[in-house]
């Protein structure tokens, strides 16, 4: 069987280096590993008998390097697996680009640098003699360095969570620039939309937080059902926690009066099945709801020690009896601190 433009583009796209200078592209190795775990996934490995050996699971390796399988030219098993599912397509390619993003995240952890005093020096006011100088000092440079990758994890999470979700069940991320949704304040704007499906914009959240980002933040997420309706569409809002709180009933109100729609929950989920269909279905259930569901049953109800240091070519970062090493690149140079964020997942031909 041969892959038709889209199917093509939709490989060539998965495995192109991406944007900013610490973007990754998938080696190989990696791609062979990715739809040997899709084969998996998709009880499929009786149609793949080269893949013999057992792998590890996608999000128990310690080590990224590791998701790879060597001495593969994994596109003849791409097209192979186009032709037994053809959803194998959109799978392979969401799965590409959490695996990338997880990839760049563990670059960005090994570059980011550690912060200066010109950066952080005048914010010591604030608690200076609450320790000795030189314990202050280092207390300021160990929580900049933490808020710069927990803002670059906000970025990357980003351009990773609503793409990935919109491609899943079929629909097309689109950006303001873009739009076909305008802003009833200045239609000459148009709305980032996170997942445009038919005649339907969907807002897609993990949760909603009781605190607004700011009054005029908040001020544009009640506007959007008014631009989606104003705009032609109907405004659809999907939050897949459904813990209770004033902001999300709020907007729910806002959403539901310009005639839109509202999945919260387990309603979320199963809105989100439904688009996708039975393997994309399999796919959000392994790699985004799993993963979501699991981190937030274990929240705890106190912090835990949390201890940092610091030892020649290695960061070590430990909470209670646990403890993460991150290998430090040579030669950090403060670059890609803020990459451009892209247009959409995989283009707007697909």
């Amino acid at each position: 069987m041969s892959l038709s433009q889209t199917q093509r583009a939709v490989w060539e796209k998965a495995r192109a280096l991406g944007s900013g200078g610490q973007a990754v592209r998938l080696s190989d190795a990696a791609c062979a590993y990715l739809i040997r775990r899709i084969a998996a996934d998709l009880g499929l490995l009786k149609k793949f008998p080269e893949y013999s050996q057992g792998i590890p699971e996608f999000f128990n390796s310690g080590d990224l390097a590791s998701l790879a399988i060597e001495g593969f030219d994994p596109f003849p098993l791409y097209e192979r697996l186009v032709s037994i599912n053809p959803d194998g397509d959109m799978y392979f390619a969401c799965l590409a680009t959490l695996h990338k993003a997880r990839l760049k995240y563990e670059t960005i952890l090994q570059n980011q640098a550690i912060p200066t005093m010109e950066q952080v020096g005048p914010r010591g006011l604030l608690q200076y003699g609450k320790l000795s100088p030189s314990g202050l000092v280092a207390f300021l440079l160990w929580r900049k360095w933490f808020f710069d990758i927990d803002n670059r994890a906000g970025q990357e999470t980003g351009y990773l969570f609503e793409p990935v979700i919109a491609n899943a069940v079929g629909g097309t991320p689109v950006p303001a620039s873009r739009s076909p949704v305008k802003r009833h304040r200045d239609n000459r704007k148009g709305r980032q939309v996170d997942c445009l499906l038919g005649n339907k914009a969907y807002e897609l959240k993990i949760r909603m937080t009781i605190a607004a980002s700011g009054q005029g933040r908040w001020g544009e997420e009640l506007d959007y059902p008014v631009d989606c309706k104003q705009s032609g569409f109907i405004p659809v809002l999907v939050v897949l926690d459904s813990t209770p709180n004033p902001k999300l009933s709020e907007l729910t109100r806002a959403f539901l009066k310009q005639d839109g729609e509202v999945y919260i929950g387990a309603q979320a989920w199963e809105h989100l099945d439904q688009l996708a269909g039975p393997t994309m279905a399999s796919f959000l259930e392994l790699y985004v709801r799993t993963p979501l569901d699991h981190l937030i049953s274990e929240a705890p109800e106190r912090l835990p020690e949390l201890r940092a240091r610091l030892e020649g070519d290695a960061m070590y970062i430990g909470l209670a009896a646990e403890e993460m090493r991150i290998t430090r690149a040579n030669g950090i140079e403060e670059d890609d601190v803020h990459d451009a964020a892209p247009d959409e997942l995989f283009g707007t031909d697909i």
